[in-house]
C-alpha cells in the first residue's frame, strides 16, 4: 500500500513538473465543422480567415474554372490538420511556403495535412490550385454554380463558395476579400465591394475584372456574376462607389422596371441608416439578372442580386428594400447559428412594411393585420413552421419572413417606438460586422426596454399555432414609453 502511493505521488509530480517545464500536447487536427446545429460540416475548427485572394479565369464557352485561393489565417489551436470547405478538382495546396498532402472527404471537405505542424497563434497562407466545370460539381446533391446563357451565375445561400472558391463557409468566420477574374472581352465579371480593374485588357482577347471587400464579410455573401451587363458607376453622397448592372437579355420593358427600382438603391440605403444605424460599408448598387436565372434575390453583400423575373410586372421597391435592410440584419449582423435565421429574414421584411408606411401606401400596423388576419387564416399550415427554429429543410419558409415580421411587429408595439427603435439602432452598432443570436438579441432588447420578453418571443417564434396578438400577459416597464410617429424615429 505505501510503496503503490509513493508511485503514484511520483508520477503525479512528474505531470506537474512537466506543465511547469512546457511540455504541451501534441497537435491535433481542427474540427471538420464549425459547430451549426443545423449544419455540423459547414465551416471548420483550429484556424480563424483574415482574408481571401481569389484570382479567376472563366471559359463561359465551356464553363471551365481555372483559379488559385490564397487564404491568409491564424491557427487557433495547435493544428496538425485542417479542412477547407470546397468542392472542385483540386491541383494543389501549399501551407506556409512548403507543398501540403490533401485528400477528399466527402463531397466538400479538403482535408490538409500541412508538412509541418502549426502552433497555436500562428499565422497561416494557404495556396489552393484548382480546375474544374462547376455547373457539373454535385455537393450535398445538388449544385449551386448557375450556368448562364452567356456566363454564370455564383449567388445562393448557405451553400456556393464550395463552387468556386475554398473557405471556412460559415458566417462566424469572415474576412475581407480581394476577387479578380478573367474573362473574355466583351464579358463582365461583378462581385462585391469597390472596382480595383475594370475591363483592364490582361491579353488578347481577355479582360481583368478586380474587385475589393475590406469589410468583414461571411463566405455566401460573397458572389460573382458573369456575362453581358449594361453597367454603370456613380458615386454616393458620402463618397462610396455605386455600381448597378442589368444583364442585356433583359427585354426592355423588364429593364426599365429594373432600373427604377435598382437605381433608387443609395436613396433607400441612406432612408435604412436613418432607421436603424450608418450604413456599416463602403460602396453599394446592385446587379440584375436575366429572367429566370437563379429564381430569387439574395443579399449578396454591398451589392444585392436580383432576379429579372422580379420585375417582369413593373418596379418593386419593396424587394430593394428587402435586400438592402440585409446589409445590416444578415450581412453586416449575421446569424451565429442558421437556426437563427428570422433575425435576418423578419426584420428584412418588416422593413417593407416601414418602407410601406414611410410611403404613404400602408402602414406597418395595417400590413401586420392583413398578413396576421387574411393571407394566413388560422388553421392555415404557414402557423405551424416555427420561425425561431424552422429546421434545416424549412430555412427559407415564409413563416421565417412573415411571421418573423410579425413578431417584429408586434415586439414595436410591445416596448413602443421609442425602444423599438433604439433596440434596432443598438443590435446593429453592437454587433457590426460581427454576428449574433436570438437569446442575445432578447437580452439586448430586455436590457433597453425593462421588459421581460420570455413568453412573447416563446409565443411568437417557438409555439405552433396563430399567437394571440395581445400582450396583456407580458410584463411591461413600470412607467410606459413615449411612442412616436415613425416619421419622428428617422430622424
Amino acid at each position: 500500500m505505501l510503496r503503490r502511493t509513493v508511485t503514484v505521488t511520483a508520477a503525479v509530480l512528474a505531470v506537474v513538473l512537466g506543465v511547469q517545464a512546457g511540455v504541451q500536447a501534441a497537435p491535433t487536427p481542427g474540427s471538420p465543422g464549425a459547430g451549426d446545429v443545423y449544419y455540423p460540416d459547414y465551416g471548420n475548427g483550429g484556424y480563424d480567415v483574415a482574408h481571401y485572394d481569389i484570382r479567376l479565369r472563366y471559359h463561359p464557352a465551356t464553363d471551365r474554372l481555372t483559379g488559385t485561393t490564397t487564404i491568409l489565417a491564424s491557427a487557433t489551436q495547435d493544428l496538425s490538420r485542417f479542412n477547407l470547405d470546397f468542392a472542385l478538382a483540386t491541383q494543389s495546396v501549399r501551407v506556409n511556403n512548403r507543398a501540403a498532402t490533401f485528400t477528399k472527404q466527402g463531397d466538400h471537405e479538403l482535408v490538409v495535412t500541412p508538412a509541418r505542424t502549426i502552433a497555436r497563434g500562428a499565422p497561416l497562407t494557404i495556396v489552393v490550385e484548382y480546375d474544374d466545370i462547376p455547373s457539373t460539381v454535385v455537393a450535398a446533391g445538388f449544385t449551386s454554380w448557375n450556368r448562364t446563357p452567356d456566363g454564370a451565375l455564383a449567388v445562393n445561400e448557405p451553400e456556393i463558395a464550395w463552387w468556386w472558391y475554398p473557405s471556412n463557409d460559415h458566417p462566424t468566420d469572415k474576412a475581407s476579400f480581394d476577387v479578380s477574374v478573367l474573362v473574355p472581352t466583351g464579358v463582365e465579371a461583378i462581385s462585391n465591394g469597390t472596382p480595383t480593374r475594370w475591363a483592364v485588357p490582361a491579353f488578347g482577347g481577355w479582360d481583368r475584372w478586380s474587385w475589393r471587400q475590406d469589410k468583414p464579410q461571411a463566405t455566401y455573401l460573397t458572389f460573382l456574376a458573369i456575362g453581358d451587363f449594361d453597367t454603370y458607376q456613380d458615386t454616393s453622397a458620402d463618397g462610396s462607389p455605386i455600381v448597378t448592372a442589368y444583364n442585356t437579355r433583359l427585354d426592355a420593358a423588364t429593364a426599365a422596371a429594373a432600373r427604377t427600382s435598382v437605381e433608387r438603391s443609395d436613396e433607400i440605403t441612406d432612408w435604412l441608416a436613418g432607421l436603424v444605424g450608418p450604413y456599416p460599408f463602403g460602396a453599394r448598387g446592385g446587379v440584375v439578372t436575366g429572367a429566370g436565372d437563379q429564381g430569387f434575390a439574395l443579399e449578396t453583400q454591398t451589392r444585392p442580386v436580383y432576379d429579372g423575373r422580379s420585375f417582369l410586372r413593373g418596379s418593386n421597391n419593396s424587394l430593394v428594400v428587402h435586400e438592402l435592410a440585409h446589409q445590416w440584419f444578415g450581412d453586416s449582423v449575421s446569424v451565429g447559428q442558421w437556426k437563427d435565421i428570422w433575425l435576418n429574414e423578419g426584420f428584412a421584411s418588416y422593413a417593407q412594411w416601414l418602407w410601406s408606411e414611410e410611403q404613404g401606401e400602408g402602414s406597418a400596423a395595417e400590413l401586420a393585420d392583413y398578413v396576421y388576419s387574411t393571407v394566413y387564416p388560422a388553421d392555415d399550415p404557414f402557423w405551424q413552421v416555427l420561425p425561431g427554429d424552422p429546421g434545416p429543410t424549412r430555412l427559407f419558409d415564409g413563416a421565417v419572413y412573415d411571421r418573423g415580421a410579425l413578431t417584429v411587429h408586434h415586439l414595436r408595439e410591445l416596448v413602443g417606438d421609442e425602444d423599438f427603435f433604439a433596440i434596432l439602432r443598438a443590435w446593429t452598432d453592437t454587433r457590426r460586422h460581427g454576428d449574433g443570436t436570438t437569446p442575445e438579441f432578447q437580452a439586448l432588447a430586455e436590457r433597453i426596454s425593462g421588459v421581460d420578453l420570455d413568453a412573447f418571443l416563446q409565443e411568437w417564434l417557438y409555439t405552433p399555432g396563430r399567437p394571440d396578438r395581445g400582450v396583456s400577459t407580458l410584463s411591461v416597464p413600470a412607467e410606459p414609453k413615449s411612442w412616436p410617429k415613425i416619421v419622428a424615429a428617422h430622424h
